[in-house]
């Protein structure tokens, strides 16, 4: 499995960004995609998840903001980001699995990895 992630790019608070994510290798229509980033010196954080049919989950410091969403006939993932403030700055990757798992915000349990794509919030 591929992922190639991109959208990335500076932008002041208050505007907007869009995320993509392209999957490659992916089988099935039962796989998670999910989006983290991480800012230098701290642990990787989760944003947001999607699975086939399930609603999307989102961490609480970027709910109502940003949007998850997919486009399973081309396998790509998306991450609409509205309303973007400086803390919002830091590297997002995106990361797949097979199938959903209940602990969808924990990194460890997906199998795949985007490069990182740089967002950058100036006040």
């Amino acid at each position: 499995v591929q992922l190639q992630a991109s959208g990335g790019g500076s932008v002041q608070a208050g505007g907007s960004l869009r995320l993509s994510c392209a999957a490659s290798g992916l089988s099935g229509s039962e796989y998670a995609m999910a989006w983290f980033r991480q800012t230098p010196g701290k642990e990787r954080e989760f944003v947001a998840a999607g699975g086939s049919g399930r609603t999307p989950r989102y961490a609480d410091s970027v709910k109502g903001r940003f949007i998850f969403s997919r486009d399973h006939g081309k396998s790509t993932a998306y991450l609409q980001m509205n309303s973007l403030k400086p803390k919002d700055t830091a590297n997002y990757y995106c990361a797949a699995r097979s199938r959903w798992t209940v602990q969808y915000y924990r990194d460890v349990w997906y199998d795949a990895w985007g490069q990182g794509t740089l967002v950058t919030v100036s006040s």
